[in-house]
């Protein structure tokens, strides 16, 4: 997909609950299984792929698969987990398939019985897959209208600015502020100090830093748009690709020896 189309199923998502009776085709189930290999072998993420998830559901309705989303308990691959699940969230819901992030209401124990995960590896969440209607249901109607009464700008997330923002980073946090997350509560603090973006959670080892993940993704999303390509790095900075760490000896090297 091309930087575009992310942006106009950016615009597009938004999290389903009733999926058709119908469950998705093999050759759907196939580019989906191709992304999660993709993902994991680019990632380092444990994603699993989980052909009928509709037993481990009480509130959703209709026929799904399920991404789950798995790896190492650490706050990294959280990260990770959340940003490169969401690509595939994204993918999706351009070509039509509804979606939905889940780290709760289910039952884990059936999940986990589908998966036999490693004793090291964790389930942080699912993303839920299938067939939609074009338009919400009268159910999901009532959810999304209770899940965003109060919407937050994304400028409410920004805890510390000490100039303008500029433009391509404005952009992109308004992508940020598109980002699916946990009872749509935004808990990633962004501040803007110096020309550099920075972004936390305050709770690492949680849901939480999954959706920062997603919220990176966004931002990356928004920011190339604006002609800005870059990525997150460990300490939760945003680098332009034209400010990354170049490594090389000084012009004028007196201290080196000389060739007479």
């Amino acid at each position: 997909m091309t930087n575009q189309e992310y942006i106009e199923a950016i615009s597009m998502r938004c999290s389903r609950r009733t999926y058709s009776p119908h469950a998705l085709d093999d050759e759907t189930k196939d580019v989906i299984k191709n992304m999660i290999d993709a993902v994991n072998d680019s990632a380092g993420t444990e994603f699993k792929f989980i052909d009928d998830a509709t037993p481990a559901f009480k509130l959703f309705t209709g026929k799904f698969s399920a991404v789950a989303v798995c790896g190492d308990d650490s706050e990294k691959t959280r990260i990770k987990s959340g940003y490169y699940g969401e690509s595939i969230v994204l993918q999706c819901v351009f070509h039509g398939l509804g979606t939905c992030w889940v780290t709760g209401t289910y039952d884990e124990n059936k999940i986990l019985a589908m998966l036999n995960l490693p004793k090291q590896t964790r389930l942080y969440g699912l993303i839920v897959i299938g067939f939609v209607k074009e338009k919400l249901s009268s159910k999901e109607k009532i959810m999304h209208n209770i899940m965003h009464k109060k919407h937050i700008p994304y400028q409410k997330m920004i805890e510390a600015c000490d100039e303008k923002l500029p433009a391509c980073y404005a952009y992109a946090m308004e992508l940020v502020g598109k980002a699916p997350s946990g009872t749509n509560s935004k808990p990633v603090h962004f501040k803007y100090e110096k020309g550099i973006i920075s972004a936390y959670v305050d709770e690492p080892y949680s849901d939480k830093s999954i959706s920062f993940g997603i919220a990176q993704l966004h931002f990356c999303i928004g920011a190339m748009a604006k002609g800005v390509k870059g990525s997150w790095d460990f300490t939760g900075r945003f680098i332009p690709e034209d400010q990354s760490k170049v490594i090389k000896f000084p012009a004028n090297n007196e201290g080196g020896s000389k060739n007479e």
